[in-house]
């Protein structure tokens, strides 16, 4: 099985996706160092808080770069939560902020008077159950913490929907790119079958 690279950039939950893949026995290595993000056979990218300074980040320490070649060259990606929001070309969250590109759309705000941050359990609607969503079985319940939701440009890469106040995007696939809005570590059976997938995917 490939090894999976998590990068670590400061704004991502490490422990309990470290914990996630050792529950499921998958090979994972943590990391902030430029060449092993470059020889990495899978990468994910995690990310929790805001996007500005998470995508400054990226970009002063050299990953953001190395990350769109690694997705050119054909390394698949996984992005999680706040990481899903920097694949998109730009976000609306505290002024406007140029993403990764590596999928075209915007992140942008929940309105209509729903709390933010929509945060707790909320069931996926699946739109096409292959990918990282192979096996799962409806109803599906995933964990949200989050204020902004992607809007791709291309409607047919999402691949499941939830609910909150309006339809919004829960996760993405475009070519070896996989995005996921929830944590799937903190979404039990459901976030573990995820991750499986993503380190199974070929």
């Amino acid at each position: 099985m490939a090894r999976i690279t998590i990068i670590d950039y400061g704004a991502g939950n490490l422990a309990s996706l470290r914990n996630a893949f050792e529950f499921l026995d998958i090979p994972v290595e943590i990391t902030s160092e430029i060449d092993h993000i470059r020889s990495a056979d899978k990468l994910l990218l995690p990310g929790v808080g805001a996007f500005a300074p998470a995508i400054r980040r990226l970009e002063e320490r050299g990953i953001a770069s190395t990350i769109q070649q690694k997705v050119y060259e054909g390394t698949p990606l996984l992005g999680i939560c706040l990481g899903m929001q920097l694949l998109f070309t730009t976000s609306y969250e505290q002024g406007e902020w140029s993403g990764l590109d590596l999928i075209p759309g915007e992140v942008t705000k929940f309105t209509g008077g729903k709390k933010v941050p929509h945060m707790g359990w909320n069931k996926l609607d699946i739109r096409k159950p292959d990918g990282i969503l192979k096996g799962i079985a409806e109803p599906a319940f995933v964990y949200f913490v989050h204020s902004y939701y992607c809007v791709p440009s291309e409607p047919e890469v999402i691949t499941a929907t939830s609910e909150y106040g309006t339809s919004f995007c829960a996760t993405v696939r475009k070519d070896n790119i996989w995005g996921a809005q929830f944590h799937p570590e903190k979404s039990q059976d459901v976030g573990l079958q995820i991750l499986k997938n993503f380190a199974t995917q070929e």
